[in-house]
């Protein structure tokens, strides 16, 4: 409390809101100011459409003014995160530019016409492609690589299938949920979890204090319970992916016809969720979603190709035809590429196993740029480590930007791009693309990126400028954790229901599931201890929720419609995509409610 003294004698008292020459405001006033810049995003991208070219650069303001003046953080420090978002937003467009290029690259040389008829050869139902292409072509690469990956490559192929724009990026986007827990060989278990956990000590010291053997133990742990959650949800994410399809790009807009093929997609989700489980069970974090989308597809596609559960052949279900398509679901024209069919006149047949050998080198490429173990590699390159360890050791570090802790490390050749520009040079070289097609391929690959950075380089640099809001002179939270904390006691003993909620804002807004894990679980597991409740299950729900939270991420469903060319209607997508969050986060949040109050 503060006073002074009057020149009467007499004491004025100032209000408890009001401390040392300076305002201070409740947690109620905190978490509503901390949720601005994401109320600015869902009314000005979402509810009125704004391309996130505009919309972005606005909610960039909201969160630089509330950073420098609400929490009164240092300008310098504002200026550094600004900056690691331009970084991060440059290396995410160097993603793009190497999806689209491997595309582009397999357009011109005629393979992308040869993995057309590969997939009609099994079906030509839409419905049965995508659950193989999306679900679990889509799952293998996020368990290899994670951070957006499987939507650059899953997008542009279903495009490449005759997909509409639109529904392609919806369906790359809807899948970023039952693989993303275990992305890029357990990344946001492994480094997320442990990291968040752990604070300024070490997971193992953590693990001890809490009575486990050490941090493995606890983190495999942690793993196998959200594996057994993602199970549960994921089990219906097929039948979610072709019953939004049929319903927002179908002919006749029905959530029947998808809902049409259930014992194909329930087959399909099973085949990939069981060996998902198993591998978390038996092998740890780093493999359930990789190993499980190889088995889904090793089980799915011989199955598909001897007609088990397809659809009847008067009953096969396509998009209407393209005049027919709204100019929404469009993506912007292919500029000077030449179209597939004056393709295939120039070249001679290709064979399926040459036609598919680029993305067979980038799986294999990002499998072992991810493994810090690769058996025999020793042997064969005489290199002492591991390929990852190799192309990690390839960094600029960018450290104390203007003086402050924030810091970067640019790893370049570790980035999926690097991965998409080999492949595209080796489909040059084997495939035998003219040299006028590599360079029409490269001129509308640039021309597609430079769409996407006017989004990219405000949203990155809005995400960091949020998290990184604390330690101001205010003397407050960071602005997630102050949201994080007006939930907690709005809600109380309900708080299980909204832990999974709060794991998907932080990957939302941070575009990570790894980062959401680190800024929260340790908040999480503090609120379970507070609660009386078995903290690890709260931890779990943050896991399972960030997950989620990639399917209404807006720099991913930007970075999305960058590979296709469909810029500008972000918004309208993730209106789409946001009845799969929720389904996913509402249903596991009642799940680990009942988990942990359970006889209680």
């Amino acid at each position: 409390m503060v006073s002074i003294a009057n020149a009467d004698g007499s004491v004025f008292v100032f209000p408890p809101w009001f401390e040392a020459g300076r305002f201070i405001l409740s947690d109620e006033v905190l978490a509503f100011l901390s949720l601005l810049p994401i109320i600015v995003v869902a009314v000005f991208l979402v509810m009125l459409r704004w391309p996130a070219s505009r919309a972005m650069p606005l909610a960039y303001l909201v969160a630089c003014g509330l950073s420098l003046w609400v929490w009164q953080v240092d300008g310098w420090q504002v200026a550094a995160a600004s900056v690691k978002g331009l970084i991060v937003a440059a290396e995410l467009l160097y993603i793009i530019f190497g999806a689209i290029l491997l595309l582009n690259t397999l357009r011109q040389s005629g393979a992308l016409r040869t993995i057309r008829k590969s997939f009609q050869d099994i079906s030509p139902d839409r419905r049965i492609q995508v659950i193989i292409v999306a679900w679990l072509f889509g799952s293998f690469i996020e368990g290899a690589a994670g951070f957006g990956t499987p939507a650059a490559i899953a997008v542009p192929l279903l495009v490449g299938l005759g997909f509409p724009a639109m529904a392609a990026v919806v369906s790359g986007v809807v899948i970023q949920s039952t693989p993303v827990s275990f992305g890029a060989v357990g990344t946001p278990i492994l480094i997320g979890v442990s990291s968040g956990l752990a604070g300024e000590g070490t997971i193992d010291g953590f693990a001890q204090s809490h009575g486990f053997a050490d941090g493995g133990t606890l983190l495999s742990l942690i793993g196998l319970r959200v594996a057994m959650l993602h199970a549960i949800a994921g089990t219906l994410i097929p039948l979610w992916l072709v019953a939004l399809m049929t319903r927002f790009f179908g002919e006749n807009r029905s959530f029947k016809e998808g809902l049409a093929v259930w014992r194909f997609a329930l087959f399909a989700a099973v085949a990939m969720t069981v060996p998902y489980v198993l591998v978390a069970w038996l092998l740890g974090p780093e493999f359930p979603s990789l190993l499980g989308g190889l088995c889904g597809l090793a089980i799915v596609v011989p199955a598909a190709k001897a007609g088990f559960l397809m659809p009847k052949a008067d009953a096969i279900w396509d998009f209407p035809p393209t005049d027919q398509w709204p100019a929404d679901w469009l993506g912007r024209p292919p500029g000077r590429l030449r179209h597939d069919a004056d393709v295939q006149t120039e070249t001679r047949p290709m064979g399926l196993i040459a036609a598919w050998s680029p993305y067979g080198v980038v799986a294999l490429l990002l499998v072992l740029t991810r493994l810090d173990w690769v058996p025999g590699i020793e042997w064969l390159t005489g290199y002492n480590g591991s390929p990852a360890q190799w192309v990690k050791s390839f960094a600029v570090p960018v450290s104390n930007l203007f003086g402050t802790s924030i810091s970067e490390i640019i790893r370049p050749v570790y980035l999926p791009g690097t991965v998409f520009v080999i492949a595209a040079l080796i489909a040059v070289v084997f495939q035998r693309v003219p040299m006028r097609c590599c360079v029409d391929a490269c001129g509308e690959s640039f021309r597609t990126i430079l769409r996407a950075s006017v989004a990219l380089i405000f949203t990155v640099p809005m995400v960091q400028v949020f998290i990184n809001s604390g330690h101001g002179i205010a003397g407050y939270e960071s602005m997630p954790i102050t949201l994080a904390e007006g939930v907690k006691n709005t809600v109380g003993d309900a708080w299980p229901v909204f832990a999974t909620f709060i794991g998907g804002f932080g990957a939302s807004i941070a575009g990570s599931n790894t980062i959401s894990n680190m800024m929260f679980s340790s908040f999480q597991f503090n609120v379970g201890e507070k609660l009386g409740v078995d903290p690890v299950w709260i931890v779990v729900l943050q896991a399972v929720g960030g997950a989620a939270g990639n399917t209404i991420c807006v720099h991913n469903v930007v970075a999305a419609s960058a590979v296709v060319g469909l810029v500008g209607k972000e918004g309208v997508i993730i209106r789409k995509t946001l009845w799969v969050f929720t389904y996913y986060a509402l249903l596991l949040g009642i799940i680990g409610y009942g988990i942990v109050w359970w006889g209680r």
